[in-house]
């Protein structure tokens, strides 16, 4: 069975398009709120949640995070930069997951794995830091050698394979030499010792591809769900993305 994370971020974007002024993350007319989305995502079967605290709070606050953290059943994983003030932030929250990505102000959402070969340093004093406090430590990465093979030599238990460019060429003819890419990576990953996750631009159409990627074992999906239960609602939109990961 391949678990699904949900990520909340983008709920929490509409909710910022017209209550970013306001003086707290929820109550009053501010809407929706995220945690709501959260534990009725948990209601229809995630199996955790996921945010992104960025570091602009474009779409999650602070208050959002540690709300969830007081309130979902399931398992927590704080996306983060690899700074020190994350890494503060995530030892006093003490989520059950991290999952470490890059961080770009001009980008709309993240674009691209970690370069874990160019912060070799950075990188493996957060991942050092939160196996000290017990905090599972999730790479996001490409699918590729180098970065699999560092992430494993620095103690990473998961990573996270990006499979954003899949996803963009998904109706291209490199789809096939995207699909085999994270083949490649998987298989990689699971023979250097880790744990594979994946995420990123899975919808509800790719999705019949992803989950024959080998030794899955948890996709975090955000954009897709949450476009979904626009039309559908929370609950059927998570149940959906469920039974076609697990048919």
């Amino acid at each position: 069975m391949i678990f699904l994370g949900v990520n909340i971020d983008h709920c929490a974007t509409v909710r910022q398009a017209r209550y970013r002024e306001a003086a707290g993350a929820e109550g009053g007319a501010v809407e929706p709120d995220p945690v709501e989305f959260a534990l009725a995502s948990e209601h229809a079967g995630a199996d955790g949640i996921t945010v992104h605290l960025r570091e602009d709070r474009r779409h999650i606050q602070e208050r959002d995070v540690w709300r969830l953290r007081e309130q979902i059943a399931t398992r927590l994983n704080l996306e983060m930069a690899c700074t020190p003030a994350m890494i503060a932030f995530a030892l006093k929250l003490q989520p059950d997951f991290v999952c470490v990505v890059p961080e770009n102000r001009t980008e709309v959402t993240t674009e691209g794995g970690l370069d874990v070969v160019g912060n070799r340093d950075r990188v493996r004093a957060c991942v050092d830091a939160m196996n000290a406090a017990g905090i599972k430590t999730s790479l996001f990465i490409d699918p590729d050698a180098p970065q699999i093979e560092l992430s494993a030599q620095l103690g990473a238990p998961f990573v996270e394979l990006h499979t954003g460019a899949y996803a963009n060429a998904y109706f291209t003819p490199a789809r096939a030499a995207e699909y085999q890419r994270l083949r490649l990576g998987c298989l990689r990953a699971h023979e250097s010792g880790l744990t594979v996750n994946a995420g990123h631009g899975i919808n509800y159409l790719n999705i019949a591809e992803v989950r024959t990627l080998p030794h899955l074992h948890e996709l975090n999906i955000g954009h897709s769900i949450v476009s979904r239960a626009l039309f559908t609602g929370v609950a059927e939109a998570v149940r959906e993305m469920k039974t076609r990961m697990n048919p």
